[in-house]
């Protein structure tokens, strides 16, 4: 999952990614999605920075796409969330915030 003393292991590979280009969407930090969970990263020095960037990325994400409400959000992510750590090596730290799908309501029609 991560890198820890700054040795990663370096592979080339063939990858298909798709980007969706979604207009007077601002977002914070990434984001990504799959079948399983929606996940946002957040990348900062200390590490509870990190995740708090990812945390309050995801919390954001949750309100203007899913409609929860800010207290509705912070609930489900006080239930279920899920983090990994995705770097601890110098100069920052990643931390990557999940929900998984199971708990998220229905996409609102005027979200990503």
């Amino acid at each position: 999952d991560g890198e820890i003393v700054g040795s990663g292991l370096e592979i080339s590979m063939d990858v298909r990614v798709t980007l969706d280009v979604i207009k007077d969407h601002e977002i914070g930090w990434p984001r990504g999605e799959n079948a399983e969970e929606i996940f946002t990263a957040g990348n900062a020095r200390p590490l509870d920075e990190a995740t708090q960037n990812a945390t309050t990325e995801m919390l954001r994400w949750l309100v203007q796409d899913y409609g929860l409400d800010p207290l509705g959000a912070n609930l489900l992510l006080a239930q279920c969330v899920r983090y990994d750590l995705g770097n601890m090596f110098d100069p920052a730290y990643t931390m990557v915030c999940k929900v998984p799908r199971e708990f998220l309501p229905a996409p609102t029609p005027s979200g990503g």
